[in-house]
């Protein structure tokens, strides 16, 4: 039977608190359960590393906008795919609530979905699925689980907690891109890195700067970020990066953009942004559904595969 978004989002607006709790227990057991090979997947640590086969559908920051959720899944018809195909895959780069009004829900919707599809979802870590020591703020979703769960908010939310740990802190696509929320933690040398980020001291900031740094034009190497976390970084650091690691594009969220997607440092970055409305009244969101067997050299020839809405 064909998975029908309407009736999970329908669950997810009803959905009482003891089952809402047993689901992010239920994912957060597998997710942090996944390791080697995993379908097309194979898993070291926090990172995947995925076969360059079948499609891939990817989508940015979330924040609680549910009907962007719903708009990406009846334009792209992907979950047909996951349906039909072992190696379609959808890769959610992190932020799924704060700023919106529906955080609860599309948690619902996607935890549903990762159990429905255990090898074929894949769930990043954003800075705000962040640690403790690195949560951004306003981090909404406390006061949401609240409103919803009334007391048996606590323990819901301590177990979505110990689910963030459990999330991926990059993709790997062999000599194709690397997939991070923020940007490339300047410390990292190799694979191990990135798949161990989470344990390694704070004072390194390899999770810091997974989580929170963003691209600029006018830093010749880093500095400071105004968001107070993370760094600036400029281009040759995403070229020496992308070289370390024998890949052509690094595919990113985090950051809002008012066509959905921006590209940055010679085509090196794609960004993307997949909701809608306030704080960011950006006039588009988009995903992007690649096919990845083609090797790209530059971001610019991925804007073909991007969908704006």
């Amino acid at each position: 039977m064909p998975t029908d978004i309407t009736q999970i989002v329908k669950e997810s607006l009803e959905v009482k608190p003891e089952v809402f709790s047993k689901l992010v227990e239920d994912v957060a057991r597998l997710i942090c359960g996944e390791n080697g090979r995993v379908g097309n997947l194979n898993i070291l640590g926090r990172l995947v590393k995925l076969d360059p086969s079948g499609r891939a559908l990817i989508v940015g920051d979330l924040h609680g906008d549910l009907e962007s959720l719903i708009d990406i899944f009846k334009r792209s018809q992907f979950l047909k795919q996951l349906d039909q195909t072992n190696d379609s895959h959808m890769i959610f780069l992190g932020d799924y609530g704060d700023r919106g009004a529906f955080s609860t829900e599309i948690y619902y919707v996607l935890l549903k979905l990762k159990l429905l599809f255990p090898k074929q979802i894949i769930l990043m870590r954003g800075n705000h699925e962040g640690p403790n020591d690195l949560m951004a703020e306003p981090h909404d979703l406390p006061a949401q689980l609240q409103m919803r769960f009334g007391k048996e908010w606590t323990e819901t939310y301590a177990r979505i907690r110990r689910l963030f740990a459990c999330m991926y802190n990059a993709v790997l696509v062999e000599e194709r891109y690397v997939l991070i929320h923020g940007g490339p933690p300047l410390k990292a040398n190799r694979i191990d890195d990135l798949a161990h980020a989470q344990d390694v001291h704070p004072e390194q900031r390899l999770l810091e700067d997974i989580l929170w740094s963003d691209p600029s034009d006018i830093v010749k190497e880093t500095c400071a970020s105004p968001r107070g976390a993370g760094r600036l970084f400029g281009a040759g650091v995403t070229s020496k990066f992308l070289e370390k690691f024998h890949v052509k594009i690094l595919i990113r969220g985090h950051e809002p953009c008012a066509e959905g997607f921006k590209i940055d440092h010679d085509a090196k970055i794609l960004t993307l942004f997949s909701r809608k409305g306030p704080p960011y009244f950006n006039t588009h969101a988009a995903y992007l559904d690649l096919d990845l067997r083609e090797k790209p050299e530059n971001a610019k020839q991925l804007v073909q595969y991007i969908h704006k809405f």
